[in-house]
C-alpha cells in the first residue's frame, strides 16, 4: 500500500510539472477523441527580455510574438524534443548563437520574421535535419553565406524578402532546378518557394543565374512576387528582372585541344583546355570519377574573358588511361569539356576460369590482368590479346578494349613467355623512375631571345649530371601532335631552342624522364618581332623622303631669289636711273636775312652740293612756314626727309 500511494504521489507531482506553464506565456492543450494531443505555447508579454526556459517539454508549437527580447542565447530549446514549429516573430531579437537550436532534431518549420537580425548563423541549421520552412523576412541581412548552402538544399520554403540583400552567390542558386540538372517537375510536393523581394539588388552577372530564374515560366522555383526590380547600377535601376538584358555577362564556353588521344606507355602526354566567357572563368581538371587531378596543373589568362589550362601527365601508366574533364564557372553558368586518353601498350591477359581441385583436367587457377607489353604493333591503339596458363592467382584488373580504325583485333605471337618477361622488366623499370619523384628540375628561365632562337636555362635539384631531360616546346595556341622535343641532361644547365618563329609567343616544358607526374616546369616567352622593326624602317624612310620632296623645292626658290638680289645689285649704271626716277640730288637749304619789304618772291636761296654722294628725298615746309619761322645766318640748316 506504501508503495502504491508513493507512485500516486510521484505521478501527480509529475503530471503538474509536466503541464506547467510560464506565467508570461499562455499554454493551450489540443486534445483529440482518441485521447492524444498536442501543446503549443504562445508568449507575447511585451515585457518579456528572455527565451522562456520553463516551455513544458511536450509542446509542439512555441511562439514568441512581439516581446522585448533581444537574443537567442545557446541551447534555449534543448529540453523540447518534440518541438515541430517555433516561431519567434516581431521582436528585437539582433543576436542568434551558432548553437541556439541544438538537439532540434524533428523541427519542421522556424519563423525569424520581423527582427533585427544582420548575421544569421547557417551552421545551426544542421541541427535541425528535418527543417523544411525558414522564414527571415523583414530583417537586416546583407548577405547568404557560402557555408550555407549545404544546409539549404532541404529547404522547400525560403523567404528572404525585405533584407538588404545586393547579390546572391550562383552556387546558391545552382542547388535549384533546373540548374542542379534535376528535370521540372509538375508537382507541387517537388516545388521550391522562395521570396527574395524587397531588396536592393544589383543586377551584374553575380546575379544573372537569378535573373534567368525570374524569366522562366517553367520551372520547380515559385517566386512569391514575379515582379523584381533592380537597384543598380545606374542604367538598370528600376528595371524589372524580366526585362534586365545584362551586356557584359556571357556564359562560359570550352574548347579541348583534341577530343581523344592515344599514347603510348610511359609518355609524357600535354593536355589543354581554352575556355572563354565574362567574367573570366575559372578552370577545374577532374578525372572520370570526379576527383580531381593531381598532376601538374599550369593556368593564363592572356586577357579578359579569355582563360587556357594544361595538365602534364608524364610517364603515363595504364592507370591514366580514361577520361579527363575540363570545367569552367563563372557567375554566369558553367560549361564543361570532355578529353578521352588512351594508353597503348600493356597487355590484357585473359585466362580460363578457375576450377575446384577435384575437378577433371587438374589446371592450375587462373584469372585476368592487365601489365605493360614490349612487343606491340604500330598502331598506338592496338589492343595486344593473349591467353597463358598461369601458376600464381592474381587480383583482377579491369581491361578496355581498343580497336584499330579498321576494328579488326589484332593478337599477339603466341609466346608467352617472352610476353611475361618483357613485362616484368616494364613494371620494374616504372617502379624504378617512381623512385625519383622527389627529384625535379627548377628555376626554368628563357634567355638571349631573338627572332628565331632562344636559349633556356635550368637548375637541377636532386637529378644527376648525366640524368636523361626530354626539352617540349611548341607555339601557344598549337596541337599536340606538332609539338618539338629536344633531349638533353640535367647537367647541361641550358639547351637552344633553334628554328622558331619571329613575334611568336612559346611554351616550352622541361620534363625529367622518370620523374612523377605533375612536377614538371613550363614556361613562356616571346621571340622578336623583326617584321615590326622593318615596318617602323619603312615608315621612317617614307617619311624622311617626304620630307625632303617638300624641302628641296623650297630651298631651291630660296637660293634663287638670293641670286637675282647679287645680280641686280652688280648691274653698272642702275644708280645713275635711279637717281633720274625716284631720288632728287641732295641739296642744302639755308636762309637769308631778310626784311619785311623784301621781295616776296625771293623767299629762299639754295646751292648744290656735290660733293655728297648721298641721295635722299627731300621734302620741304610749305611757304607760309617758312614765313614764319625766322632764323639767322649761323642758324643751323633744317632738313626735312
Amino acid at each position: 500500500m506504501h508503495l502504491l500511494l508513493y507512485a500516486h504521489v510521484f505521478l501527480c507531482c509529475f503530471s503538474v510539472a509536466h503541464s506547467f506553464c510560464p506565467s508570461q506565456c499562455t499554454c493551450v492543450y489540443h486534445g483529440r477523441s482518441d485521447g492524444t494531443g498536442t501543446r503549443s505555447v504562445l508568449c507575447d508579454d511585451p515585457d518579456m527580455s528572455d527565451i522562456p526556459v520553463n516551455v513544458p517539454v511536450d509542446t509542439v508549437k512555441l511562439r514568441v510574438e512581439k516581446t522585448g527580447v533581444r537574443r537567442i542565447p545557446t541551447e534555449a530549446f534543448y529540453y523540447l524534443n518534440d518541438l515541430r514549429y517555433l516561431w519567434i516573430t516581431y521582436n528585437s531579437i539582433s543576436s542568434v548563437d551558432a548553437a541556439a537550436f541544438y538537439n532540434l532534431k524533428v523541427l519542421h518549420e522556424l519563423r525569424l520574421d520581423g527582427n533585427l537580425i544582420s548575421t544569421f548563423p547557417w551552421e545551426s541549421l544542421k541541427e535541425m535535419p528535418s527543417l523544411r520552412t525558414l522564414d527571415l523576412h523583414n530583417n537586416r541581412l546583407t548577405s547568404v553565406a557560402m557555408e550555407a548552402i549545404p544546409y539549404l538544399v532541404n529547404i522547400t520554403y525560403l523567404d528572404i524578402s525585405s533584407n538588404k540583400l545586393t547579390t546572391l552567390s550562383s552556387d546558391l542558386v545552382d542547388i535549384w532546378p533546373p540548374f542542379n540538372g534535376m528535370p521540372v517537375s509538375s508537382s507541387l510536393s517537388q516545388k521550391v518557394v522562395l521570396g527574395i523581394q524587397d531588396n536592393p539588388w544589383i543586377c551584374d552577372c553575380r546575379i544573372s543565374k537569378l535573373i534567368e530564374l525570374s524569366k522562366m515560366s517553367d520551372t520547380s522555383v515559385v517566386l512569391m512576387d514575379q515582379f523584381l526590380s533592380c537597384s543598380g547600377p545606374e542604367n538598370l535601376a528600376g528595371v524589372m528582372f524580366q526585362r534586365a538584358e545584362l551586356d557584359q555577362c556571357l556564359k562560359p564556353s570550352v574548347m579541348m585541344s583534341a577530343t581523344k588521344i592515344t599514347a603510348s606507355l610511359g609518355s609524357n602526354v600535354l593536355l589543354r583546355c581554352d575556355a572563354t566567357g565574362y567574367p573570366t572563368p575559372t578552370l577545374i581538371w577532374t578525372t572520370s570519377d570526379g576527383s580531381p587531378v593531381n598532376n601538374t596543373v599550369v593556368q593564363e589568362s592572356p586577357g579578359e574573358g579569355v582563360r587556357w589550362s594544361i595538365i602534364s601527365l608524364n610517364g603515363i601508366s595504364y592507370k591514366d588511361d580514361g577520361e579527363y574533364s575540363c570545367k569552367a564557372k563563372n557567375f554566369a553558368g558553367n560549361a564543361e569539356a570532355a578529353i578521352s586518353l588512351s594508353v597503348a601498350g600493356y597487355v590484357a591477359t585473359t585466362m580460363p576460369p578457375q576450377r575446384s581441385n577435384g575437378e577433371a583436367g587438374g589446371n592450375s587457377p587462373s584469372t585476368t590482368s592487365s601489365a605493360p607489353s614490349t612487343d606491340f604493333s604500330n598502331s598506338p591503339s592496338t589492343l595486344i590479346t593473349t591467353t597463358t596458363p598461369a601458376t600464381t592467382t592474381l587480383p583482377p584488373v579491369p581491361t578496355k578494349k581498343k580497336l584499330m580504325p579498321s576494328n579488326v583485333q589484332q593478337k599477339a605471337p603466341p609466346k608467352p613467355s617472352k610476353i611475361q618477361q618483357g613485362s616484368d622488366r616494364m613494371l620494374a623499370a616504372d617502379q624504378s623512375k617512381k623512385k625519383d619523384a622527389s627529384k625535379s628540375v627548377q628555376d626554368l628561365e628563357i634567355v638571349e631571345e631573338t627572332a628565331d632562337s632562344a636559349v633556356l636555362l635550368w637548375t637541377a635539384d636532386g637529378l644527376p649530371s648525366d640524368a636523361p631531360l626530354t626539352v617540349v616546346y611548341s607555339t601557344y595556341d598549337d596541337e599536340d601532335d606538332s609539338k618539338r622535343t629536344m633531349d638533353t641532361d640535367a647537367g647541361s644547365g641550358k639547351v637552344l631552342l633553334e628554328g622558331l618563329t619571329s613575334g611568336m609567343r612559346y611554351q616550352v616544358c622541361l620534363v625529367a624522364k622518370g620523374s612523377a607526374a605533375g612536377i614538371d616546369p613550363c614556361i613562356n616567352f616571346f621571340t622578336l618581332d623583326i617584321v615590326e622593326d622593318d615596318a617602323e624602317n619603312q615608315l621612317l624612310m617614307l617619311i624622311s623622303g617626304i620630307a625632303c620632296a617638300v624641302a628641296l623645292p623650297v630651298i631651291g626658290l630660296l637660293v634663287y631669289k638670293i641670286l637675282s638680289l647679287y645680280c641686280q645689285g652688280s648691274v653698272p649704271g642702275l644708280d645713275d636711273e635711279l637717281s633720274k626716277d625716284t631720288y632728287l640730288k641732295f641739296e642744302t637749304l639755308s636762309m637769308k636775312q631778310r626784311t619785311l619789304n623784301a621781295n616776296p618772291s625771293e623767299l629762299w636761296t639754295h646751292r648744290q652740293t656735290e660733293e655728297s654722294q648721298e641721295r635722299m628725298l627731300l621734302f620741304s615746309r610749305s611757304s607760309i612756314d617758312s614765313q614764319m619761322t625766322y632764323r639767322s645766318d649761323s642758324s643751323r640748316s633744317e632738313f626735312l626727309c
